[in-house]
């Protein structure tokens, strides 16, 4: 694995753990466990196109990242759902006028650790 992979790897391990770790806060902190959700999911999705050599766009649009991937890994079209869920999560929450709530919260968690899983089974390692 290409050192500048396992970078992305770590930034994403880095953002997954601390989405499970605000998922217990009181008061709960959705909007920050769904921001990391998204981050973890994107960096993922960047280390695999790092790993396959395929420029990394500067984008947070994790469709966008999708359709690059999708034709070396078609499996990971099955996450297009989630991935366009998790999209919102990356600006749109962060500041006023848009809130997450638990359900979601729980859904962004759900749909980073399928993503996870799947780019770490691309890339070899372990679940």
């Amino acid at each position: 694995m290409k050192r500048l992979t396992r970078e992305w790897v770590a930034k994403a391990e880095a953002d997954f753990q601390a989405a499970n770790v605000l998922r217990g806060t009181k008061p709960p902190l959705h909007d920050a466990l769904c921001f990391h959700c998204q981050q973890a999911t994107e960096k993922y999705l960047k280390a695999l196109l790092e790993e396959t050599g395929i420029r990394i766009p500067r984008t947070h649009n994790l469709d966008d990242l999708l359709a690059l991937l999708s034709p070396h890994f078609p499996g990971l079209r099955k996450l297009r759902r989630g991935l366009i869920f998790l999209t919102d999560f990356a600006v749109d929450t962060r500041y006023p006028g848009e809130t997450a709530n638990k359900r979601q919260s729980g859904s962004a968690l759900r749909w980073a650790g399928k993503a996870r899983t799947a780019v770490r089974q691309q890339l070899g390692l372990k679940s």
